[in-house]
Order: structure tokens, then C-alpha cells, then sequence
């Protein structure tokens, strides 16, 4: 069997299509295409469910090319078997976790920081989601101000210093 390490990336991209039905009424669809990074190929869907099978059908087909050829039929299915189970519990639990994603994005936030802290211990700081909001250009120019002040501030210490070292280099 092989000991590389395989890498499979994958790219979602979900486009809302809001229209009239024959009703008149307004009605919303959503769309996706998921893309294989490393093949390049991808997917469109309307349904999760083409998705998660395009992903398995990569993953499947990845795993099976890891494996060396004088390997039996019945320990190739128990690799790819083994290989499977972490992904079968994704894909149970994915389309929901995407549908609550898009309802109310903070509170998925929230959750995949709380599954991360308890499963791998405090990884990194919790945002603080409620104060968080996109940088713009006043914040910018506030933090290039401050660059230009502490620049200046650590130029005026760099003379003291230097004037310091003078004197005890005299003494």
C-alpha cells in the first residue's frame, strides 16, 4: 500500500436566483457549483445531495489510486471502506449544517468554534462576533497613523539610547 499523503480541496459556490413563479410569487432558489481544485473539474447543483456525491466519487477515486496494484480486491474495499467513514459522517450532517449556515450565519460561527475548543482544546482566541465589523478606510488611515506615531516614538528612543551608549562608552 502506499504511504503518500493524498490532498483534496474543494471549492463551493452558492448563487442565489430569486424569481416569479407562474403565480406571479416570489419565490428563491439556491444554486451551487462545486469545483476539485487539484482536477480542476466541477459540478453544478441545485440539490446538496449532487454535491456530496461528486465529492465522495473524487475522494473515492483518490483514495483508490493511493493504493498499489498487488493489493486484493476485498483490501482495496476495506481501505476505501476506512477511508470513507469520517466522510459519511460529514455527509449526514452537512446539508443541515449548510441550511443553518445560510439562515443565520453567526450562530453556525459559534458552533464550529465551540465543537473546535472542545474537541482540540482553546486553538485560538473566540472572535467576539458581536463587535466584529469589516475593516474600512478610516480604520486604515487610523492604523497607518499609529504606525507613523510608534515610528516616530521608537526614532526619539534610538537617539536616547545612542546618547547613552556615548556616555558610557566615555566613562
Amino acid at each position: 500500500m502506499s504511504k503518500q499523503d493524498q490532498t483534496s480541496s474543494f471549492l463551493l459556490r452558492f448563487t442565489q436566483k430569486m424569481f416569479e413563479d407562474e403565480k406571479g410569487e416570489a419565490n428563491v432558489q439556491w444554486r451551487g457549483k462545486i469545483t476539485h481544485v487539484q482536477g480542476n473539474e466541477h459540478k453544478n447543483f441545485s440539490e446538496l445531495k449532487d454535491a456530496i456525491d461528486f465529492i465522495q466519487e473524487k475522494l473515492s477515486t483518490l483514495t483508490l489510486s493511493s493504493i498499489e496494484s498487488d493489493v486484493s480486491e476485498e483490501e482495496k474495499e476495506g481501505i476505501l471502506t476506512k477511508s470513507m467513514e469520517i466522510w459519511k459522517r460529514l455527509a449526514k450532517s452537512y446539508p443541515k449544517m449548510m441550511v443553518q449556515a445560510i439562515k443565520d450565519p453567526k450562530a453556525q460561527v459559534a458552533q464550529f468554534q465551540e465543537q473546535l475548543t472542545s474537541k482540540a482544546g482553546e486553538i485560538s482566541d473566540r472572535l467576539q462576533l458581536e463587535s466584529y465589523r469589516p475593516t474600512n478606510k478610516s480604520d486604515l488611515k487610523e492604523l497607518s497613523d499609529q504606525v507613523l506615531q510608534l515610528t516616530d516614538i521608537i526614532g526619539k528612543l534610538k537617539k536616547k539610547v545612542d546618547k547613552i551608549d556615548k556616555k558610557i562608552g566615555k566613562s
